[in-house]
């Protein structure tokens, strides 16, 4: 069995700038991801390359004495390379599409690709690795995080994606003859 820790990143106050910190209230909210996974055998600690999905991580990797490796692939998806008006409206187009794409953007279909690509290399790492148990924490984003869980569960959606909380935590169990289990920790 192959357990993953979804972390979406505590808040940050919104700027164009992906390299943003942790607001004050994220930054309260950090230390509560290490009091909810310090529970599980973590054993590894991936972050989008992003300033507050690593923050929102590192408390966890140094009460763990872990490092936090940084994924490229967990990064935030592009929604357009121009301004959006209306946010909501504008993501709610790509749930409804997944190939759709607003311009410069990426599209759900292809986020998701991505994400997942993430979990399948992450298994085959820790399988070649030859670790029966694998438990790995993985801080990103919020629409990524739900792509990767729609990816097993069709049924998460755009209102899924609108009611998660910064952070969020989401265990998904992948075992070889169980069905996927997804189950909130937050």
């Amino acid at each position: 069995m192959t357990v993953f820790y979804l972390v979406h990143h505590a808040h940050a106050d919104w700027t164009p700038d992906e390299q943003r910190p942790l607001s004050k209230c994220g930054q309260q909210d950090a230390p509560r991801v290490v009091d909810i996974l310090q529970a599980y055998p973590v054993g590894a600690i991936y972050s989008s390359p992003s300033l507050r999905a690593r923050q929102t991580v590192e408390p966890l990797a140094e009460q763990l004495s872990l490092p936090v490796l940084v994924e490229p692939d967990l990064r935030e998806r592009e929604l357009s390379a121009e301004p959006i008006e209306d946010f909501f409206a504008a993501v709610e187009k790509t749930w409804r599409d997944p190939s759709f794409a607003h311009p410069g953007g990426e599209s759900n279909a292809a986020a998701q690709e991505r994400g997942l690509g993430v979990v399948r290399k992450l298994l085959q790492k820790y399988n070649r690795e030859g670790l029966i148990e694998k438990q790995i924490a993985l801080s990103t984003h919020g629409n990524l995080l739900a792509l990767i869980l729609q990816g097993f569960d069709p049924s998460i959606d755009f209102g899924f994606w609108k009611e998660m909380s910064m952070p969020d935590i989401y265990k998904l169990s992948l075992r070889e003859a169980d069905p996927v289990e997804i189950k909130r920790l937050w």
